[in-house]
């Protein structure tokens, strides 16, 4: 069975884990998972994260990062779906809790946070916003 929307699945993923106060959680890999995986270790919502080759599959392994017990990423919200994409310029990136959250973006210059979309003056699809 295929899946519809990988990204969605990486998200609720993380979001249940953090939920459950696991360590780590596993799914499969693509190198746009693994993009997201990098800004989200870039902001310190992740302590890290591998790729592991089983033979013919490749998983994803992140380390999820808590502080006091509760995990850093307290919300993690997909924007833009296969059936409706969600398109701002450099100038229109949103801010997510005033500051305090991160939007991830699809850019031409690859997947990035919104900070270095701005300093590096590209818009393109907001994947999600994570706080």
């Amino acid at each position: 069975m295929s899946m519809q929307d990988p990204i969605a699945d990486m998200l609720t993923r993380l979001r249940n884990a953090g939920s459950a106060n696991l360590k780590k959680v596993s799914m499969p890999s693509s190198k746009e998972k693994v993009a997201i995986a990098d800004v989200l270790k870039t902001e310190g919502y992740i302590t890290d994260y591998a790729v592991a080759e089983d033979g013919v599959k490749r998983e994803l392994v992140i380390e999820l990062k808590y502080v006091n017990g509760a995990s850093v990423i307290e919300g993690i919200e997909r924007v833009s779906k296969p059936s409706c994409r969600i398109y701002c310029g450099s100038r229109e990136i949103p801010r997510v809790r005033n500051g305090l959250g991160t939007v991830v973006l699809t850019t031409p210059k690859g997947i990035m946070s919104g900070r270095r979309a701005v300093k590096e003056n590209v818009g393109g699809e907001i994947l999600c916003y994570v706080w």
